[in-house]
């Protein structure tokens, strides 16, 4: 994106009128909301749907194929992403890149509310997988475009933003978690009216509020690679469907070799696009060096989110089958514990943006910020793994150990999340802007993509070492990243 470009877009967007910062940010703070409520609404009971037996409304899959099958789709989510970032940058913008994910999101989880049978939901994976790739990296990508570069509340913008995402991902396992006793297709529907509602909030506001943002594309295809591009990406599509349908009746591609594919996408893809970037002609020295800051801040991210999104899958297992359910007069869905990290998010983000804002240039580096998420994640494995080392394997734990837990990792993701979206939009490079915010969910999708290969190592009997060494390795890696912060601080070239 161009100088001038930037500046034609700050200038169309009305810069107060939600809570002193720009307009625009009221029409993605609800968009977002709507979107993460319909997704983590679906999320909060997805697991327990797959490995529920058929007479309890589930479909029946065997408990550790349902924790792998998880751990994938959240892996390929993030990884659409790149698709929706390229899309966005080079054919038709981050604003229209919102709004078509918005209708394959909630597609996808109607067919999810459909009864029916495990065809209706690799169906709704397909579809919630390309519509979250289309609107996940470009909403966040247009909130950077509502802030100058130069602007002292972009950081604190970013985190009131992420507050939305996780009041959505607060209400809504507790409203879908709820039901999902009496049926989960009623869960279901729910999360697909969560998105209607946000598509309603993005198409009639979105032109008084934003402006400019997201309607420019700013490396946008010429007619002669149009042409090119999307004759390679016909060709590709039908080589796959030859390739899927002779490997399929062969034994070629089974379960087990496409995490084992995921997995090995989940290291090559961002790579990949660090190659591409850092070598591009579009890329100029200093944003090289920016590239190369990044790298670390990546690796970091993937750990943090390596452990944090095991509450989806480990630890909702957990919930499910080694907590009592039963406390204090209460019987607990193991679908409400989903809520803990958004609620802690919501009472502890004004905290943490209003911190940033009150120590200015004293606060503590991206990098360093980084350092510390990954030591709060690292006891909060740490912490979980207490229980079975005082009372066993066998006994029922009491919930409050997964309420410390989640509150631990919540410290750590409030000094990574809302920070690495800041960071992100500001060291991109000027041509990839919505592909660096799609490399920055890449994250989550290789940490995803090694959690379906490492889960299978959870039993109750391995529970002290599976935690322990996940655990210990994080606090490690927060070590040698703070040691490293000041070098990283360097590449960054004057960025804060």
């Amino acid at each position: 994106m161009s100088a001038f470009d930037k500046k034609k877009i700050y200038e169309s967007v009305p810069q107060k009128g939600f809570f002193g910062h720009p307009k625009g940010l009221l029409t993605l703070f609800f968009t977002e909301f709507w979107e993460r409520f319909s997704y983590y609404g679906m999320r909060a009971i997805l697991v327990y749907y797959m490995y529920y037996e058929v007479s309890k409304g589930g479909l029946g899959i065997d408990e550790p194929t349902a924790l792998a099958i998880m751990s994938i789709y959240g892996s390929l989510v993030y990884m659409s992403g790149i698709i929706g970032g390229w899309l966005a940058d080079r054919v038709f913008g981050t604003s229209k890149g919102v709004f078509y994910g918005g209708i394959l999101i909630m597609l996808g989880h109607i067919a999810l509310a459909i009864p029916g049978n495990i065809t209706l939901f690799f169906v709704s994976m397909v579809l919630i997988v390309l519509g979250t790739g289309l609107l996940k990296p470009n909403v966040s990508s247009v909130v950077g475009e509502i802030y100058s570069e130069e602007d002292n509340r972009r950081d604190s913008g970013f985190s009131i933003f992420y507050m939305s995402i996780n009041l959505g991902g607060f209400l809504s396992p507790l409203i879908v978690g709820g039901v999902m006793k009496y049926s989960f297709h009623l869960g279901f529907g729910i999360a697909a009216v969560g998105m209607f509602l946000g598509l309603l909030v993005f198409i009639f506001t979105k032109k008084k509020n934003l402006g400019l943002a997201g309607a420019i594309v700013h490396n946008p295809l010429s007619p002669d690679e149009k042409k090119k591009v999307f004759t390679r990406f016909g060709l590709a599509a039908v080589v796959i469907a030859v390739l899927i349908a002779i490997a399929i009746p062969n034994g070629l591609l089974t379960f087990d070799s496409f995490i084992a594919l995921v997995g090995i996408l989940g290291i090559l893809l961002p790579t990949a696009y660090f190659i591409v970037m850092y070598r591009s002609k579009k890329t100029n020295d200093v944003e090289r060096s920016r590239i190369i800051a990044y790298i670390p801040l990546f690796i970091a991210s993937v750990m943090f989110w390596a452990i944090q999104e095991q509450g989806s899958t480990i630890l909702a297992s957990y919930a499910d089958k080694r907590t009592q359910l039963e406390f204090a007069g209460i019987t607990i869905s193991p679908a409400w514990f989903q809520s803990l990290n958004p609620l802690f998010i919501i009472v502890l983000a004004p905290v943490f943006a209003w911190l940033w804002v009150k120590l200015g240039k004293r606060q503590p580096t991206i990098p360093q910020k980084f350092s510390l998420a990954l030591l709060f994640s690292g006891i909060s494995f740490l912490v979980i793994l207490l229980p079975a080392y005082f009372g066993g394997s066998d006994s029922l734990v009491n919930p409050l150990w997964l309420v410390l837990s989640y509150f631990i990792v919540v410290l750590g993701e409030l000094c990574l999340s809302p920070v690495g979206l800041s960071a992100t939009t500001k060291l991109a490079p000027a041509a990839f802007s919505a592909q660096t915010m799609s490399l920055w969910f890449l994250s989550s999708a290789a940490a995803q993509a090694i959690n379906a290969q490492i889960v299978k190592f959870y039993t109750p009997a391995t529970e002290m070492t599976y935690f322990g060494v996940i655990g210990g390795a994080s606090i490690v890696l927060a070590i040698i990243l703070f040691a490293l912060a000041p070098k990283i601080q360097g590449f960054m070239k004057g960025i804060q």
